[in-house]
């Protein structure tokens, strides 16, 4: 488990990859996919980043 800033700055990634993909979908629903899949691209590698930097 990350301690001090990195966990911080990890939790703040997580936080806004979730807001991401909320976000993300109800654009893809409104008829913007190219944005809405861009922001759903993007919070997948946002996860990503912060599975290599825990394991």
């Amino acid at each position: 488990m990350t301690q001090g800033p990195a966990g911080t700055l990890l939790a703040i990634l997580m936080v806004v990859a979730i807001l991401l993909i909320v976000f993300g979908i109800r654009m893809i629903a409104r008829g913007e996919r190219r944005n809405g899949s861009l922001m759903l691209v993007c919070a997948v590698v946002m996860i990503g980043n912060v599975a290599i930097w825990t394991v």
